[in-house]
């Protein structure tokens, strides 16, 4: 565990060289990334959801590409096309921009359903089928996506079988009064404009892979496997919830909370990392009914009930 601290301590600083606060942030998108999981962060405008993206992306010696989603983008503007050549008298597929390890989606839900489909295959099976050929993506692949609330002028809601396909949704808020003093002072002494460039490389494909081999072997006590069924299978039967959380949530729950327990230095799981990543994990997967809808309720709250009403394994 020593080693794995290690390198996610130096992604940490790295990121702090720009990002002021947001610890529990990058502490769950390092959670996700040795869990194998793509990421959705979800906040307002100009809460630096784009850069910590990019800055993470910079701490990793792998490719990495951006897509601007746009209402007018295509699906082969993600994927690629096949492109005709006349010397071979044959077409010849050209990858698109998926094609990288960490690709950075922004704006996400401003892209219409036909372009939203496109990922779909992608982000599950790791692959793209053109023209009746699978093209297998690099490895490692983790999407980072950003949206706007649904409320704002101009997007899309995405389809819920893309949104299960995200390992965690992250509410990014505003920062406290304190941290933002932290950035106003950073920019009026001239430190505001640190360049991405400032950002060193710590993790190359090969460690991402080994620390994701050293997580796996996570141990898990049976009764955490079916706190982790119970809390998920809980969705399901609730009163204020008409679409529950799938077997995928159970699965995502499971490999976050062994990842969560790596970076925490431990090489057991603990009910403690089940509950802290119960919201991330679950906050996408459900939709609430109108009635609770309408009494302010959030998917955050139905899971803070959920995690109320069950027994907590020790």
């Amino acid at each position: 565990m020593s080693h794995l601290s290690r390198h996610a301590e130096a992604i940490r600083q790295e990121l702090g060289k720009v990002i002021v606060g947001q610890q529990s942030l990058a502490e769950l998108l390092l959670t996700a990334l040795l869990a194998d999981g793509h990421v959705l962060l979800e906040g307002v405008p100009g809460v630096a959801k784009t850069l910590t993206a990019k800055l993470l992306a910079r701490t990793l010696d792998v490719p990495f590409s951006r897509l601007q989603f746009t209402p007018d983008l295509m699906p082969s503007d993600v994927l690629g096309t096949s492109v005709f050549q006349p010397n071979k008298a044959d077409f010849e597929f050209r990858p698109g921009p998926i094609f990288a390890s960490i690709v950075l989606i922004d704006e996400i839900n401003r892209a219409p359903a036909k372009t939203q489909s496109a990922l779909f295959e992608v982000m599950e099976e790791r692959q793209v089928t053109q023209d009746g050929t699978r093209y297998t993506v690099p490895e490692p692949f983790v999407v980072l996506a950003t949206q706007n609330p649904i409320e704002q002028e101009g997007t899309y809601r995405l389809p819920e079988a893309q949104l299960d396909r995200f390992l965690f949704k992250l509410n990014v808020g505003y920062p406290t009064v304190e941290e933002e003093i932290g950035i106003l002072q950073g920019h009026h002494a001239g430190f505001g404009g640190t360049p991405l460039e400032a950002v060193r490389t710590v993790l190359t494909a090969n460690d991402l892979r080994g620390l994701r081999e050293q997580v796996r072997r996570q141990h898990v006590e049976p009764k955490l496997l079916e706190y982790i069924a119970r809390i998920v299978g809980q969705t399901r039967a609730h009163k204020g919830l008409y679409l529950g959380a799938s077997p995928r949530a159970s699965l995502a729950l499971l490999n976050g909370a062994k990842a969560l327990a790596a970076l925490r230095g431990r090489d057991f799981v603990t009910p403690e990392d089940i509950h802290y990543l119960a919201a991330p994990v679950l906050r996408h997967r459900i939709q609430l009914t109108p009635e609770r809808e309408m009494e302010g309720s959030t998917a955050d709250d139905i899971v803070k009930q959920i995690l109320q009403q069950i027994e907590v394994p020790r």
